[in-house]
């Protein structure tokens, strides 16, 4: 018996913009506020400016503008012109979880 991790089969953004929902092959939708995705990007520029302690610690307001598929994950964009953070699938999954 073979188990395969469930993965992102669709997603949206809700219709006020501050989350995104995520479909999975196990037929539930989950949901990350996109505060939690501005503060989890992994981009070199968001890297950069958390090495020096130059990252914001919130993103009071911030809205999801832009979804990208890139098949193996997600490039998002935000209302306050980040739109470099892309968030590979299991990634997405992990930050909709506990």
């Amino acid at each position: 018996m073979t188990l395969v991790a469930p993965t992102v089969t669709g997603y949206e953004a809700s219709t006020d913009l501050a989350t995104l929902l995520v479909r999975t092959t196990e037929g539930k939708t989950l949901s990350v506020l996109a505060e939690r995705l501005r503060l989890s990007c992994r981009c070199a520029h968001c890297t950069r400016a958390r090495f020096d302690e130059r990252f914001p610690e919130r993103f009071p307001g911030i809205a999801i503008t832009e979804i990208g598929d890139l098949g193996y994950g997600l490039n998002i964009s935000f209302s306050d012109g980040h739109n470099r953070g892309i968030y590979p699938k299991p990634y997405l999954l992990s930050l909709a979880g506990p």
